[in-house]
């Protein structure tokens, strides 16, 4: 087993349209805004920018991820990643309405290998450790995007 691979995948089930959901995740730059662990994101040119991220564990792992996929009609953002963490990650968005109106369901996919040098050495003891660091992360991506979107109806 190489410890330093990991796939993860979160389900978001947000209350609001997909095209909403969408053009939030489609815009990184806006996402230290409502994603507390995104702390900043640098945009290279079209395609290409860099991320810092911290989450709870006290190391900020830096990326730069070039735009793979782009689909509005299919739903897909998709995007390859160099930097502390070598891979991929997708969002996939989907429309689940409900009788209470209108609600979306964002599945994110990442398969990355570690190259942090610090996360390589702990990768056997720490990886319990930085698979719930990962998923404090994406919790409260969840959270921010949320009241993120409840903003941005209200303001309409």
């Amino acid at each position: 087993m190489d410890w330093t691979h990991y796939r993860f995948r979160s389900l978001w089930i947000l209350a609001a349209p997909p095209d909403d959901v969408y053009a939030a995740l489609a815009d990184p730059e806006r996402y230290p805004r409502w994603w507390p662990q995104v702390r900043e994101v640098t945009r290279v040119d079209e395609v290409k920018g860099v991320i810092r991220i911290r989450s709870v564990l006290p190391y900020d792992l830096v990326l730069t991820a070039r735009e793979v996929r782009r689909d509005r009609a299919a739903g897909v953002l998709e995007i390859a990643m160099t930097g502390d963490m070598d891979g991929w990650a997708r969002w996939t968005i989907t429309a689940d309405g409900t009788d209470d109106g209108p609600g979306t369901r964002a599945q994110y996919d990442q398969e990355v290998h570690v190259t942090k040098p610090l996360l390589r050495r702990f990768a056997v003891p720490g990886r319990p450790v930085f698979r719930a660091n990962h998923a404090l992360m994406m919790r409260a991506g969840r959270r921010g995007l949320a009241a993120h979107l409840r903003g941005n109806r209200e303001a309409v």
